[in-house]
């Protein structure tokens, strides 16, 4: 099961996410390249693990995109989030108008 969380435009679907829950995954394919964000879910937390874009669609935003989809799933879902991925610690740490709609924890390792 999959469920579009974000896009670009609801005219230009080329760059929507989709969370594709059976995968833990939000994604969007571009030119036939997947930008992607790895999330678990347990209990009341999603842990972001790892955020991916390829080189070839670096610089569009995506990753920022990515994390707040991510950010949204959350809120929708009532989860806290727990940011082991770098990238998306970086940009929750950036953009906390973002970040103070979830109660986020320190990263695994992190206390």
């Amino acid at each position: 099961m999959s469920s579009d969380v974000g896009g670009k435009s609801d005219a230009d679907d080329s760059e929507a996410i989709v969370d594709n829950v059976h995968a833990h995954r939000l994604e969007t394919v571009i030119d036939g390249k997947r930008a992607e964000l790895i999330y678990r879910v347990d209990g009341d937390r999603l842990t972001i693990v790892h955020t991916g874009v390829p080189k070839s669609l670096s610089r569009r935003g995506l990753g920022g995109r990515l994390v707040a989809a991510a950010l949204q799933k959350a809120v929708d879902n009532g989860y806290r989030i727990v940011p082991d991925c770098p990238f998306a610690a970086w940009w929750l740490d950036n953009h906390p108008d973002e970040s103070r709609r979830v109660p986020i924890d320190a990263p695994s390792g992190q206390k």
